[in-house]
């Protein structure tokens, strides 16, 4: 293979690799974000799960003002039952007797249900917070992990820079400004492979001879329809049987 395709394609792995390493660091922030919105997440639930227990208790409340209400006037009836002179005063107050305990018998079953509404509650909380401390847990684990990759991604960066350095220093100036205008120009894709006729990247058919001069690897040959430097990768050897 020709000595400046070869080195532009080495050109292309590093750059492509730095690329990639500078885009795991540019999203971190997004990462961050993604991280905070889970921990929302999880503390909603647990606020939610609390805020319906308060509205339950409240209620219960409000229900056990209206059993005391009840409870008051029943036992101003007893009282009064026992100062009645006829038989339709009788009669009157045992009906109104009898619909008090009605509602009291009503409200004491609503007080049931909240109470049974708030052991439910309770365990939704307990669980809500189980799961807000283990995502806690895995949400600083996974931030120790990607700060220790991090480091180690603008360690590789480095090195990637300096390998850069050494390859361009070794290019024809000539066909740098070829990489460097096609890689400006085409996403940062510079440098791409030649199969059956087509750049695989724009997906053009080339001429056929220039996919011949391809074929060769021995020379600087550009996709007339992308201007990338192409290459070939030859079919491996059959292995002997």
């Amino acid at each position: 293979m020709h000595a400046e395709l070869e080195r532009v394609i080495a050109l292309q792995q590093l750059d492509t690799k730095a690329a990639q390493a500078r885009k795991q660091l540019a999203d971190a922030p997004e990462r961050e974000q993604a991280f905070d919105e889970r921990l929302s997440t999880a503390k909603e639930r647990v606020a939610g799960a609390k805020a319906k227990l308060a509205a339950n208790q409240e209620a219960r409340r409000a229900i056990e003002k209206e059993v005391a209400v009840h409870q008051g006037r029943l036992s101003k009836y007893r009282d009064q039952a026992m100062a009645v002179k006829t038989n339709q005063e009788y009669h009157a107050i045992q009906h109104e007797m009898s619909h008090a305990q009605g509602e009291i018998k009503k409200y004491e079953d609503q007080i049931l249900e909240r109470m049974v509404e708030a052991d439910d509650l309770t365990a939704t909380i307990k669980s809500a917070e189980a799961a807000l401390a283990a995502e806690q847990k895995t949400i600083e684990a996974e931030r120790t992990r990607l700060k220790a990759e991090d480091a180690e991604t603008r360690k590789s960066l480095d090195a990637l820079g300096a390998e850069r350095a050494r390859i361009v220093d070794g290019i024809d100036k000539r066909v740098l400004a070829i990489y460097d205008t096609a890689y400006a120009r085409r996403h940062d894709i510079a440098v791409a492979e030649a199969r059956d006729g087509i750049c695989t990247i724009c997906h053009v058919r080339l001429r056929p001879q220039v996919f011949n001069d391809v074929r060769r690897n021995d020379a600087i040959v550009q996709c007339d329809s992308c201007q990338r430097i192409l290459y070939f990768v030859p079919a491996p050897a059959p292995q002997p049987s």
